[in-house]
């Protein structure tokens, strides 16, 4: 009796408190976050409100990154101010000192428009430097007008990155960007409720204009754009692809060319337009929170002892979800703010309440089930998932013997990269790096074994294995190379550059299951496809190649995208292993080329070597193509290079 109410007491807390709990808060983000995309406004391109950025084209232009060019942003505050705007915001940090500095502050003490300017507090931004904010306080001490003055442009984000909520304004300082430039407004003072951002009713128009600041002030295109400002929030920002930009939890929903992250400046313009709407969400009360929370609680109690045909369970069990999933999606339908509402939490806190009744031994007792449900979204695929949960034999919780496609990563590198960086950036990096690969091993079906430091290790074949697992494996192989590449790309500046991620697939004999004690256990992959897999990885390094994939998983994928790169023996073995990389941008004739090569070559005939020359020039810097070469050139009837 005591461990029921026990079990109760903690489902009401649960069902209350799901959006403070570590991970359960996550999911109560990803269903609001489904809720505001699928209800949020669908409007016309906003006319009240209009943006004008610096993007990439204007530090082309201006030839200025950081800080920008405040130049330009003096011509086209002139410029703009003569169309007689009802407001102008300014969503850029004035921290360093500038030769133009002297023009900006003259247009400033001409201005006429109410003008609002970033300031940004050292305790909400550490960021910003001593220095920094002694300059950006004397910036605006000259600046000060009757119609220039400063605004808070602080957002806070919650702790998963997500823009979602207004931020909660603190005592003594200035109004922020939205009050300011529409003036005070009771309701909306002390607002930490959701956003109501918008989206466009068709892809064609936007929801704000936007403009390019260069257009302002050029003489030969201002007047012709001053017309889209007059009697307009106008909104000056930046632009950039890497500064100040926020994940909201606007997706791909309703609009296909947006992801949900969008420019600091454009979080603004939807504050605006929020307060230009007079939309606050109505927001639901403390008490009916807790009054919920119990009443779930209940009903997943009573629900553990309804008796009858598993069809009359059945329904009223179904009912009460659907209900759980259905009824906050009405409330935010019905512009209720449900930012708060535990909408998880409830339905948890029901199947604890069920628990606690009378269904904890059948739904806890397997410890195949609860290993299942621990890996969802964790290490295994959705598909493979699913299977474990209707099936939980299939996850064997001992060792089985296996044929398993194996693939090993490594970031070329990097361990010498964190020796020159500061560990926070190490840090950032190498999560955003491992994610991007466990993201590729997931969607191609893999099930994930670990982490190696900056290597990822990951097998197809188990839990379950399907048909098409060893095409799957190939894909995904060079689809971590890519993904690799694509992190290269956009790492932050001031970063060394990375290396390139290297790949090893094998397909072999493994003991798959779960290892380790009482304390602690793990499900992974043993033996010999594991550690041939990690030599060939290791392999592309003297080879100069980006992916290396045995014979045995070559003829196991059903692709024909690969070149053959000769018969190499690994380190630490005595067999041979003929190695293939994939080079699906490559024409057929010519891997039948290089295979031809490569047979002449195992018959003692090195006449043809030279023609690997010619492809080494038609596709450009190809190091493993040119490796190859070298390679053939070194030996004589086709005999295996062995790797020091």
């Amino acid at each position: 009796m005591g461990s029921t109410v026990l079990f109760l007491i903690i489902a009401i807390f649960v069902a209350r408190f799901s959006w403070d709990t570590p991970l359960i808060q996550e999911a109560e983000r990803a269903l609001y976050d489904l809720r505001a995309s699928v209800f949020a406004p669908a409007v016309e391109t906003e006319d009240r409100i209009v943006m004008i950025v610096y993007d990439e084209e204007t530090l082309k232009l201006t030839g200025q990154r950081s800080p920008v060019d405040r130049t330009i942003l003096a011509q086209a505050l002139e410029s703009i101010d003569s169309a007689k705007p009802k407001a102008i915001g300014i969503d850029i940090l004035f921290t360093m000192p500038q030769d133009d500095d002297e023009l900006l502050l003259s247009t400033f003490e001409k201005m006429e428009t109410p003008t609002y300017l970033a300031y940004a507090d050292p305790e909400e931004t550490p960021e910003i430097g001593f220095a920094e904010f002694t300059f950006l306080e004397q910036f605006h001490e000259k600046a000060k007008t009757e119609t220039v003055k400063p605004t808070d442009i602080q957002l806070n984000i919650d702790s998963d990155g997500v823009q979602r909520r207004w931020t909660p304004h603190p005592e003594g300082l200035p109004p922020f960007l939205a009050l300011a430039m529409t003036g005070p407004n009771p309701k909306f003072a002390a607002n930490d409720g959701a956003i109501r951002y918008l989206v466009p009713q068709t892809l064609e128009l936007p929801v704000f204009d936007k403009f390019p600041i260069e257009g302002f002030a050029d003489p030969a295109t201002k007047d012709f754009l001053l017309s889209f400002i007059q009697d307009k929030y106008v909104l000056i920002g930046g632009d950039f692809i890497d500064r100040d930009r926020f994940d909201t939890p606007l997706g791909s929903l309703r609009d296909e060319t947006s992801d949900g992250n969008l420019i600091g400046l454009e979080v603004h313009a939807h504050m605006l337009a929020q307060l230009l709407n007079d939309d606050m969400p109505e927001q639901v009360p403390l008490w009916t929170l807790w009054a919920a929370a119990i009443v779930v609680a209940i009903c997943g109690g009573l629900s553990a002892m309804i008796v009858g045909n598993a069809a009359k369970v059945g329904v009223i069990l179904l009912g009460q979800f659907g209900f759980f999933l259905i009824f906050p999606f009405v409330l935010q339908n019905m512009g209720i703010d449900t930012l708060s509402l535990p909408a998880f939490g409830w339905g948890l806190g029901w199947l604890l309440g069920y628990a606690s009744v009378g269904s904890a031994t059948r739904t806890l007792n397997s410890k195949q089930r609860a290993f299942a449900q621990s890996a969802l979204g964790k290490y295994l695929p959705k598909s493979i998932a699913s299977e474990i949960l209707r099936d939980p034999e299939k996850l064997a919780l001992h060792g089985e013997k296996r044929k398993i496609f194996a693939v090993f990563t490594d970031l070329e590198g990097f361990t010498k990269l964190t020796h020159a960086i500061e560990p926070e950036m190490v840090a950032t990096l190498l999560n955003d790096y491992l994610d991007r690969l466990s993201e590729v091993a997931l969607e191609y079906g893999g099930t994930i074994d670990k982490f190696v430091g900056d290597a990822l290790v990951s097998f197809w074949g188990a839990p379950i294995a399907y048909p098409d697992d060893g095409e799957r494996a190939a894909r995904a192989a060079y689809a971590l190379y890519l993904a690799g590449e694509e992190f290269r790309k956009n790492v932050p500046e001031g970063v060394p550059p990375i290396g390139r991620t290297r790949v090893g697939l094998h397909y072999g004999d493994a003991i798959v299951g779960n290892f380790g004690g009482e304390g602690r256990i793990q499900y992974t992959a043993l033996g010999d496809a594991m550690n041939t897999a990690a030599r060939l990885e290791a392999a592309n390094k003297t080879l100069e190649t980006k992916v290396l994939i045995s014979r045995e998983a070559m003829e196991r994928s059903g692709l024909d995208w690969y070149r053959p790169m000769g018969r190499i023996t690994l380190r630490g073995r005595a067999t041979p292993v003929e190695v293939f990389e994939p080079v699906p941008d490559w024409e057929d004739r010519d891997r039948a080329a290089v295979m031809a090569v490569i047979a002449a070559h195992e018959k003692g005939d090195k006449s043809s070597i030279q023609d690997l020359s010619t492809m080494i020039q038609q596709y450009g810097d190809d190091l493993g193509l040119a490796n190859l070469l070298k390679r053939l050139e070194k030996t004589e009837t086709g005999e295996s290079y062995a790797l020091g």
